[in-house]
Protein backbone atom coordinates (compact mmCIF):
# COMPACT_ATOMS: atom_id res chain seq x y z
CA UNK A 1 0.00 0.00 0.00
CA UNK A 2 1.28 3.49 -0.78
CA UNK A 3 1.99 5.94 1.97
CA UNK A 4 1.10 9.59 1.54
CA UNK A 5 3.71 11.25 3.72
CA UNK A 6 3.73 14.86 4.90
CA UNK A 7 4.53 16.00 1.35
CA UNK A 8 1.66 13.95 -0.14
CA UNK A 9 4.17 12.17 -2.35
CA UNK A 10 3.92 8.92 -4.32
CA UNK A 11 5.24 7.43 -7.55
CA UNK A 12 3.11 7.92 -10.68
CA UNK A 13 4.18 5.64 -13.56
CA UNK A 14 4.07 7.16 -17.04
CA UNK A 15 1.81 4.30 -18.11
CA UNK A 16 -0.92 5.79 -15.92
CA UNK A 17 -0.84 9.22 -17.58
CA UNK A 18 -3.62 10.02 -20.07
CA UNK A 19 -1.74 11.25 -23.13
CA UNK A 20 -4.82 11.93 -25.24
CA UNK A 21 -8.58 12.44 -24.86
CA UNK A 22 -10.68 9.34 -24.25
CA UNK A 23 -12.31 9.90 -27.64
CA UNK A 24 -8.93 9.16 -29.23
CA UNK A 25 -8.86 5.91 -27.24
CA UNK A 26 -12.23 4.86 -28.67
CA UNK A 27 -14.28 5.92 -25.64
CA UNK A 28 -17.14 8.36 -25.22
CA UNK A 29 -16.59 11.09 -22.65
CA UNK A 30 -18.80 9.33 -20.14
CA UNK A 31 -17.01 6.01 -20.58
CA UNK A 32 -13.93 7.02 -18.59
CA UNK A 33 -13.50 5.04 -15.40
CA UNK A 34 -15.08 6.18 -12.15
CA UNK A 35 -13.98 5.11 -8.70
CA UNK A 36 -16.48 5.76 -5.91
CA UNK A 37 -15.09 5.78 -2.38
CA UNK A 38 -17.19 6.05 0.77
CA UNK A 39 -15.66 8.12 3.54
CA UNK A 40 -17.70 6.55 6.30
CA UNK A 41 -16.66 2.94 5.86
CA UNK A 42 -13.90 2.99 3.18
CA UNK A 43 -15.98 1.00 0.70
CA UNK A 44 -14.78 1.34 -2.89
CA UNK A 45 -16.57 0.65 -6.16
CA UNK A 46 -15.22 0.69 -9.72
CA UNK A 47 -17.43 1.55 -12.67
CA UNK A 48 -17.76 3.87 -15.68
CA UNK A 49 -18.79 7.50 -15.44
CA UNK A 50 -22.03 6.79 -17.30
CA UNK A 51 -23.17 5.03 -14.11
CA UNK A 52 -22.69 8.14 -11.93
CA UNK A 53 -26.47 8.52 -11.35
CA UNK A 54 -26.53 5.09 -9.70
CA UNK A 55 -24.45 6.45 -6.81
CA UNK A 56 -26.44 9.64 -6.20
CA UNK A 57 -29.78 10.13 -4.48
CA UNK A 58 -32.85 12.23 -5.05
CA UNK A 59 -32.24 15.67 -3.59
CA UNK A 60 -28.45 15.54 -3.88
CA UNK A 61 -27.07 18.84 -5.17
CA UNK A 62 -24.24 18.87 -7.70
CA UNK A 63 -22.51 22.24 -7.94
CA UNK A 64 -20.74 22.76 -11.27
CA UNK A 65 -18.35 25.29 -12.77
CA UNK A 66 -19.63 27.01 -15.91
CA UNK A 67 -16.32 28.65 -16.82
CA UNK A 68 -15.27 27.95 -20.40
CA UNK A 69 -11.66 27.32 -21.43
CA UNK A 70 -9.85 29.77 -23.71
CA UNK A 71 -7.00 29.28 -26.15
CA UNK A 72 -4.46 30.54 -23.64
CA UNK A 73 -1.18 29.35 -25.22
CA UNK A 74 0.77 31.34 -27.82
CA UNK A 75 4.00 30.66 -29.68
CA UNK A 76 6.33 33.59 -29.23
CA UNK A 77 9.86 34.88 -29.38
CA UNK A 78 11.62 36.06 -26.24
CA UNK A 79 13.41 39.33 -26.85
CA UNK A 80 15.86 39.58 -23.98
CA UNK A 81 17.28 42.82 -22.67
CA UNK A 82 20.54 42.16 -24.57
CA UNK A 83 18.60 41.89 -27.85
CA UNK A 84 18.82 38.11 -28.28
CA UNK A 85 15.74 36.05 -29.15
CA UNK A 86 14.63 32.52 -28.33
CA UNK A 87 11.52 30.44 -28.97
CA UNK A 88 9.08 30.48 -26.06
CA UNK A 89 5.47 29.71 -25.27
CA UNK A 90 3.40 32.34 -23.48
CA UNK A 91 0.51 31.13 -21.33
CA UNK A 92 -2.18 33.55 -20.23
CA UNK A 93 -3.38 32.86 -16.70
CA UNK A 94 -5.77 35.59 -15.57
CA UNK A 95 -6.47 39.27 -16.39
CA UNK A 96 -5.57 41.95 -13.86
CA UNK A 97 -6.98 45.11 -15.43
CA UNK A 98 -10.50 46.17 -16.33
CA UNK A 99 -9.67 46.36 -20.04
CA UNK A 100 -7.87 42.98 -19.83
CA UNK A 101 -4.64 44.46 -21.23
CA UNK A 102 -2.62 43.47 -18.16
CA UNK A 103 -2.48 39.75 -17.43
CA UNK A 104 -0.71 37.27 -15.24
CA UNK A 105 1.30 35.13 -17.65
CA UNK A 106 3.75 32.25 -17.62
CA UNK A 107 6.66 32.13 -20.07
CA UNK A 108 7.98 28.68 -20.97
CA UNK A 109 10.88 27.39 -23.04
CA UNK A 110 9.63 25.78 -26.25
CA UNK A 111 11.18 22.77 -27.97
CA UNK A 112 10.12 19.88 -30.17
CA UNK A 113 9.41 17.75 -27.11
CA UNK A 114 7.30 20.25 -25.19
CA UNK A 115 7.72 23.18 -22.83
CA UNK A 116 9.44 23.82 -19.52
CA UNK A 117 9.20 26.81 -17.17
CA UNK A 118 11.46 29.77 -18.00
CA UNK A 119 12.80 31.05 -14.69
CA UNK A 120 15.45 33.61 -15.68
CA UNK A 121 13.32 36.33 -17.29
CA UNK A 122 13.78 39.94 -16.23
CA UNK A 123 11.47 42.97 -15.99
CA UNK A 124 11.25 44.82 -19.28
CA UNK A 125 11.68 41.79 -21.52
CA UNK A 126 9.38 41.64 -24.52
CA UNK A 127 7.69 38.54 -25.88
CA UNK A 128 6.76 38.83 -29.55
CA UNK A 129 3.43 37.16 -30.34
CA UNK A 130 1.54 36.28 -33.56
CA UNK A 131 -0.08 38.96 -35.77
CA UNK A 132 2.01 41.77 -34.34
CA UNK A 133 1.04 41.18 -30.72
CA UNK A 134 3.44 41.38 -27.81
CA UNK A 135 3.70 41.05 -24.06
CA UNK A 136 6.11 43.10 -21.95
CA UNK A 137 7.05 41.64 -18.58
CA UNK A 138 6.45 44.23 -15.87
CA UNK A 139 7.16 42.52 -12.54
CA UNK A 140 7.03 39.11 -10.87
CA UNK A 141 3.51 38.17 -9.80
CA UNK A 142 3.17 37.62 -6.05
CA UNK A 143 6.87 36.80 -5.56
CA UNK A 144 6.27 36.04 -1.89
CA UNK A 145 4.63 32.77 -3.00
CA UNK A 146 7.17 31.79 -5.65
CA UNK A 147 9.83 30.24 -3.40
CA UNK A 148 12.52 32.32 -5.10
CA UNK A 149 11.57 31.16 -8.61
CA UNK A 150 9.83 33.73 -10.79
CA UNK A 151 7.47 31.62 -12.84
CA UNK A 152 4.46 33.93 -13.14
CA UNK A 153 4.71 37.53 -14.34
CA UNK A 154 2.53 40.60 -14.59
CA UNK A 155 2.64 41.53 -18.27
CA UNK A 156 1.32 44.40 -20.37
CA UNK A 157 -0.29 42.99 -23.51
CA UNK A 158 -0.27 44.87 -26.80
CA UNK A 159 -2.74 43.09 -29.06
CA UNK A 160 -4.64 44.00 -32.23
CA UNK A 161 -7.96 43.09 -30.56
CA UNK A 162 -9.31 42.10 -27.15
CA UNK A 163 -7.42 39.36 -25.36
CA UNK A 164 -10.27 36.86 -25.65
CA UNK A 165 -10.80 37.59 -29.35
CA UNK A 166 -7.04 37.38 -29.95
CA UNK A 167 -6.91 34.06 -28.12
CA UNK A 168 -9.73 32.71 -30.25
CA UNK A 169 -7.88 33.69 -33.44
CA UNK A 170 -4.23 33.02 -32.59
CA UNK A 171 -4.00 30.83 -29.50
CA UNK A 172 -4.22 27.14 -28.75
CA UNK A 173 -5.23 25.26 -25.58
CA UNK A 174 -2.53 24.95 -22.96
CA UNK A 175 -0.96 21.52 -22.93
CA UNK A 176 2.06 20.00 -21.24
CA UNK A 177 4.60 17.41 -22.26
CA UNK A 178 2.44 14.45 -21.29
CA UNK A 179 0.01 15.39 -24.12
CA UNK A 180 2.23 15.00 -27.20
CA UNK A 181 -0.08 16.49 -29.84
CA UNK A 182 -2.38 19.48 -30.07
CA UNK A 183 -6.13 19.00 -29.71
CA UNK A 184 -8.81 21.53 -30.73
CA UNK A 185 -10.41 23.69 -28.06
CA UNK A 186 -13.67 21.73 -28.00
CA UNK A 187 -11.80 18.83 -26.42
CA UNK A 188 -11.15 21.16 -23.47
CA UNK A 189 -14.74 22.31 -22.93
CA UNK A 190 -17.33 20.79 -20.62
CA UNK A 191 -21.06 20.60 -21.26
CA UNK A 192 -21.42 23.27 -18.57
CA UNK A 193 -19.15 25.85 -20.27
CA UNK A 194 -20.90 29.20 -20.62
CA UNK A 195 -18.48 32.04 -19.78
CA UNK A 196 -14.98 32.17 -21.28
CA UNK A 197 -12.20 32.79 -18.81
CA UNK A 198 -10.34 29.64 -17.69
CA UNK A 199 -6.74 29.25 -18.81
CA UNK A 200 -7.13 25.51 -18.30
CA UNK A 201 -10.19 23.28 -18.30
CA UNK A 202 -12.18 22.69 -15.09
CA UNK A 203 -11.64 19.06 -15.97
CA UNK A 204 -13.78 17.29 -13.35
CA UNK A 205 -16.80 18.25 -15.43
CA UNK A 206 -15.43 16.85 -18.68
CA UNK A 207 -16.99 13.35 -18.46
CA UNK A 208 -20.54 14.72 -18.20
CA UNK A 209 -22.72 14.20 -21.26
CA UNK A 210 -26.29 15.26 -21.93
CA UNK A 211 -27.33 11.64 -21.51
CA UNK A 212 -25.85 11.55 -17.99
CA UNK A 213 -27.46 14.91 -17.17
CA UNK A 214 -30.83 13.61 -18.34
CA UNK A 215 -30.57 10.57 -16.07
CA UNK A 216 -29.56 12.76 -13.13
CA UNK A 217 -32.51 15.08 -13.70
CA UNK A 218 -34.96 12.18 -13.92
CA UNK A 219 -33.59 10.80 -10.67
CA UNK A 220 -34.15 14.11 -8.88
CA UNK A 221 -30.51 15.14 -8.55
CA UNK A 222 -30.28 18.94 -8.69
CA UNK A 223 -27.57 20.97 -10.38
CA UNK A 224 -26.47 24.49 -9.46
CA UNK A 225 -23.89 26.64 -11.28
CA UNK A 226 -21.08 28.94 -10.24
CA UNK A 227 -18.06 30.40 -12.01
CA UNK A 228 -14.39 30.11 -11.12
CA UNK A 229 -11.96 31.00 -13.88
CA UNK A 230 -9.03 28.63 -13.41
CA UNK A 231 -5.50 29.93 -13.93
CA UNK A 232 -2.54 27.90 -15.13
CA UNK A 233 -2.11 24.56 -13.38
CA UNK A 234 1.65 24.27 -13.87
CA UNK A 235 2.43 25.01 -10.23
CA UNK A 236 5.54 23.53 -8.72
CA UNK A 237 4.80 20.79 -6.22
CA UNK A 238 5.36 23.09 -3.25
CA UNK A 239 3.51 26.12 -4.65
CA UNK A 240 0.11 27.07 -3.30
CA UNK A 241 -2.73 28.01 -5.71
CA UNK A 242 -2.73 31.64 -6.78
CA UNK A 243 -5.80 33.91 -6.54
CA UNK A 244 -8.54 33.23 -9.06
CA UNK A 245 -11.73 35.04 -10.12
CA UNK A 246 -15.05 33.56 -9.02
CA UNK A 247 -18.76 34.27 -8.74
CA UNK A 248 -21.34 32.41 -6.66
CA UNK A 249 -24.84 33.55 -7.74
CA UNK A 250 -27.68 34.01 -5.24
CA UNK A 251 -29.67 31.06 -6.58
CA UNK A 252 -26.73 28.72 -6.02
CA UNK A 253 -26.18 29.98 -2.49
CA UNK A 254 -29.89 29.35 -1.79
CA UNK A 255 -29.68 25.87 -3.29
CA UNK A 256 -26.68 24.92 -1.13
CA UNK A 257 -28.27 26.25 2.04
CA UNK A 258 -31.56 24.59 1.16
CA UNK A 259 -29.91 21.23 0.57
CA UNK A 260 -28.20 21.36 3.95
CA UNK A 261 -31.42 22.41 5.66
CA UNK A 262 -33.09 19.31 4.18
CA UNK A 263 -30.24 17.03 5.19
CA UNK A 264 -29.19 16.54 1.57
CA UNK A 265 -25.64 16.22 0.25
CA UNK A 266 -23.78 19.02 -1.55
CA UNK A 267 -21.28 17.52 -3.98
CA UNK A 268 -18.71 19.75 -5.68
CA UNK A 269 -17.76 18.92 -9.26
CA UNK A 270 -14.06 19.74 -9.12
CA UNK A 271 -11.61 21.52 -6.87
CA UNK A 272 -12.53 24.86 -8.48
CA UNK A 273 -16.07 24.49 -7.14
CA UNK A 274 -14.75 23.59 -3.69
CA UNK A 275 -12.57 26.71 -3.66
CA UNK A 276 -15.43 28.99 -4.68
CA UNK A 277 -18.01 27.52 -2.30
CA UNK A 278 -15.66 27.42 0.67
CA UNK A 279 -14.72 31.06 -0.01
CA UNK A 280 -18.33 32.13 0.64
CA UNK A 281 -19.02 29.71 3.52
CA UNK A 282 -19.34 30.80 7.13
CA UNK A 283 -17.91 28.62 9.88
CA UNK A 284 -21.33 26.98 10.27
CA UNK A 285 -21.46 26.06 6.57
CA UNK A 286 -24.00 28.70 5.55
CA UNK A 287 -23.01 30.19 2.20
CA UNK A 288 -23.77 33.58 0.69
CA UNK A 289 -23.63 35.02 -2.80
CA UNK A 290 -20.43 36.86 -3.68
CA UNK A 291 -17.77 37.29 -6.34
CA UNK A 292 -14.35 38.75 -6.97
CA UNK A 293 -11.01 37.12 -6.22
CA UNK A 294 -10.36 34.22 -3.90
CA UNK A 295 -6.99 33.36 -2.41
CA UNK A 296 -8.40 30.63 -0.18
CA UNK A 297 -6.25 27.54 0.23
CA UNK A 298 -8.24 24.64 1.66
CA UNK A 299 -6.18 22.57 4.06
CA UNK A 300 -6.97 19.74 6.48
CA UNK A 301 -6.41 22.20 9.31
CA UNK A 302 -9.10 24.53 7.98
CA UNK A 303 -11.43 21.76 6.89
CA UNK A 304 -14.51 21.97 4.67
CA UNK A 305 -17.68 23.80 5.68
CA UNK A 306 -20.09 23.73 2.74
CA UNK A 307 -19.05 20.66 0.75
CA UNK A 308 -20.05 17.11 1.70
CA UNK A 309 -18.65 15.21 -1.29
CA UNK A 310 -16.52 15.79 -4.36
CA UNK A 311 -16.09 14.57 -7.91
CA UNK A 312 -12.53 15.13 -9.00
CA UNK A 313 -9.81 13.98 -11.31
CA UNK A 314 -6.65 12.27 -10.09
CA UNK A 315 -3.98 14.63 -8.82
CA UNK A 316 -0.25 14.22 -9.19
CA UNK A 317 2.34 13.68 -6.43
CA UNK A 318 2.65 16.59 -3.98
CA UNK A 319 -0.14 18.52 -5.74
CA UNK A 320 -1.77 21.14 -3.52
CA UNK A 321 -5.18 19.74 -4.49
CA UNK A 322 -4.35 16.59 -2.52
CA UNK A 323 -4.43 18.74 0.60
CA UNK A 324 -7.98 19.76 -0.31
CA UNK A 325 -8.96 16.11 -0.76
CA UNK A 326 -7.42 15.31 2.61
CA UNK A 327 -9.55 18.04 4.17
CA UNK A 328 -12.60 16.12 2.97
CA UNK A 329 -11.51 12.50 3.25
CA UNK A 330 -8.73 12.37 5.82
CA UNK A 331 -5.21 11.08 5.24
CA UNK A 332 -5.99 7.39 5.74
CA UNK A 333 -8.89 7.25 3.31
CA UNK A 334 -7.01 9.30 0.74
CA UNK A 335 -4.05 6.92 0.93
CA UNK A 336 -6.40 3.94 0.59
CA UNK A 337 -8.13 5.48 -2.43
CA UNK A 338 -4.93 6.42 -4.23
CA UNK A 339 -3.45 3.01 -3.60
CA UNK A 340 -6.57 1.56 -5.22
CA UNK A 341 -6.48 3.72 -8.34
CA UNK A 342 -2.79 2.97 -8.80
CA UNK A 343 -3.35 -0.75 -8.41
CA UNK A 344 -6.34 -0.68 -10.77
CA UNK A 345 -4.51 1.29 -13.47
CA UNK A 346 -6.62 4.44 -13.55
CA UNK A 347 -5.41 7.28 -15.78
CA UNK A 348 -4.28 10.70 -14.52
CA UNK A 349 -4.65 14.34 -15.68
CA UNK A 350 -7.33 16.22 -17.59
CA UNK A 351 -8.09 13.45 -20.09
CA UNK A 352 -8.01 10.70 -17.49
CA UNK A 353 -10.40 8.99 -15.07
CA UNK A 354 -12.32 10.42 -12.12
CA UNK A 355 -12.94 9.83 -8.44
CA UNK A 356 -16.19 10.40 -6.55
CA UNK A 357 -15.83 10.84 -2.80
CA UNK A 358 -19.08 10.43 -0.90
CA UNK A 359 -19.86 10.62 2.82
Amino acid sequence: MITLDNTLDFQLPDALVAHEPPEARGLARDEVRLMVSRLGDDRIAHTRFSHLPDFLSEGDLLVVNTSATINAAFKGAREAVDGSESNVMLHLSTPLSENARQWVVEVRHRSATGTTPLLDAEPGEKIKLPAGGSARLVAPYMPEFSNGRTRLWIADLSLPESALAYASSHGTPIRYGYVPRQWPLHFYQTVFAREFGSAEMPSAGRPFTYAVLDRLTRKGVRIAPLVLHAGVSSLDADEQPYPERYRVPPETARAVNGAHAEGRRVIAVGTTVVRALETVANVDGHVHSDGGWTDLVVTPQRGLRAVDGMLTGLHGPKASHLSMLEALAGRDHLALAYDEVLQQGYLWHEFGDVHLLLP
